[in-house]
């Protein structure tokens, strides 16, 4: 074990935050070469207060509001649905843009997506996700159903061929909570042309509460992160398809599903030390991928287990490596240890697990809302994460370096889960060509575009 502990402090305005790194970054935040060379000054100032009350940024930046929960879709199928989360941004034609939207809505939902002949998975669920397509200036041209009848559609993440990896966080079954179907699956959706893909589930790739995805561009090789609320907690898995970066449609051929065993480590969050890299890590079939009896964390992996973690959320790929987030962890839960935040990179190519980097509670000082969630790399080679948790919710920004600062408050936010205008961040992500942050607003549902003196 090695590691270079630095606490890292970054004023808000009103705030402060803190992080450990471990000493090698530079594969972390694998951004352009011009991005590197700079050496200015961290993030871009204070966080200045919106006159209209919605998003607070710093001085030169502007946003628009692209979408509202509850306004007509442009498509005439009903209304925006709610509960925005994981998004994907991708590029189309003529300089458009096509944003793919997430609205992570259980069986009673007030906002659900509407259902679409063609696109509906079960008729009985609320979830699933909407695209929006902007012309070359950022307008809305588009908005319509994408995926419908499905459930807590929660984040994904995009494929090499340019589609959206839509990810269930539930594993009810048919005839639950008012379900007419199984739930717990991953989805595929085509952001140009959603008719294309249907809404057909990529069973192979496992029935539990999916939260993120990220694909080797090598290998097709999928990587998933589970959410599971409750003991023994979420596995991280891995997905060796049948057709490897086949293009659209090429994960319904199938494939095996396999869970990470560290040897010797039952639970990560009894992992402190930034720096702590661990060989050998080895790939377990999962006896039961289809989850019929048991849920696949509760399964008999063998004598020697398998690993676990608490709130195993964002994941994403950087470099060589596939990064992936526990947002939290709680000893009171049922976990080894306390942490407000780890980011792990796996090196496929090696083998080795590494912890990068630690957020609370004995790294200085926490982040004001304690934890990670939906994270990206940002072309100008740092990386934009959304913060949730109580308090004040921000997009905080990290440097090649190492330093945190606020890129966003969300202005409207009360504080409190329980309360209607909880707003905590989801869904960052930028356009193709680097100009645009495109972030929501978890709830009432909002989907912003940040434009600016982006470095």
């Amino acid at each position: 074990m090695s590691a270079t502990r630095r606490h890292l402090l970054a004023r808000t305005g009103t705030a402060l935050a803190g992080i450990a790194f471990s000493g090698a970054l530079a594969e972390l935040f694998a951004g352009t070469a011009a991005a590197t060379a700079h050496t200015g000054d961290v993030g871009y100032g204070p966080l200045v207060r919106d006159p209209a009350g919605l998003l607070d940024l710093p001085r030169g930046f502007r946003y628009r509001v692209l979408s509202t929960e509850g306004r007509p879709l442009r498509s005439g199928e009903g209304t925006v649905p709610g509960r925005h989360d994981g998004m994907g941004a991708f590029a189309g034609r003529q300089g458009r843009v096509h944003l793919v939207r997430n609205h992570e809505n259980g069986a009673t939902a007030a906002l659900g997506v509407p259902t679409v002949a063609g696109l509906t998975y079960d008729p009985a669920a609320r979830g699933g996700c909407t695209a929006l397509t902007l012309d070359r200036r950022g307008s809305v041209v588009d908005e319509r159903v994408a995926l419908a009848g499905t459930a807590v559609n929660c984040a994904g993440g995009p494929t090499p061929w340019r589609t959206w990896l839509t990810c269930e966080e539930t594993e009810a079954q048919a005839g639950t909570a008012g379900y007419g179907k199984d739930h717990g699956f991953v989805f595929e959706v085509d952001p140009a042309d959603p008719r294309r893909s249907g809404a057909v589930p990529l069973t192979a790739m496992g029935r539990f509460p999916h939260e993120a995805v990220a694909v080797d561009p090598r290998n097709g090789v999928v990587y998933e992160t589970e959410d599971a609320f409750d003991r023994p907690f979420g596995l991280f898995y891995r997905f060796l398809p049948h057709r490897p970066l086949g293009g659209p449609g090429s994960l319904r051929a199938g494939g095996a599903l396999q869970a990470m065993r560290v040897p010797d480590v039952p639970d990560l969050s009894a992992v402190r030390e930034p720096g702590t890299r661990f060989d050998g890590v080895e790939w377990v079939p999962v006896p039961d991928s289809q989850a019929r009896r048991t849920p696949i964390r509760f399964q008999d992996f063998g004598p020697r287990g398998i690993t676990h973690a608490q709130k195993l959320e964002g994941c994403y790929w950087g470099g060589r490596s596939v990064y992936f987030v526990s947002s939290y962890a709680r000893a009171a839960q049922g976990s080894a240890a306390d942490h407000h935040g780890q980011v792990w990179r796996y090196d496929p190519d090696r083998g080795h697990l590494t912890l990068v980097v630690v957020f609370g509670p004995d790294t200085g000082v926490d982040l004001p809302g304690e934890s990670p969630d939906n994270i990206c790399l940002a072309p100008g080679g740092g990386l934009m994460v959304c913060e949730d948790g109580d308090g004040a919710q921000h997009v905080y920004g990290l440097t090649r370096r190492g330093e945190v600062y606020a890129m966003a408050r969300n202005a409207r936010n009360t504080g409190t889960a329980d309360d209607p205008a909880y707003g905590e961040f989801a869904g960052v992500t930028f356009s193709p060509d680097g100009r645009t942050m495109y972030v929501n607003c978890y709830a009432p549902g909002t989907t912003f575009a940040v434009t600016g003196p982006w470095r």
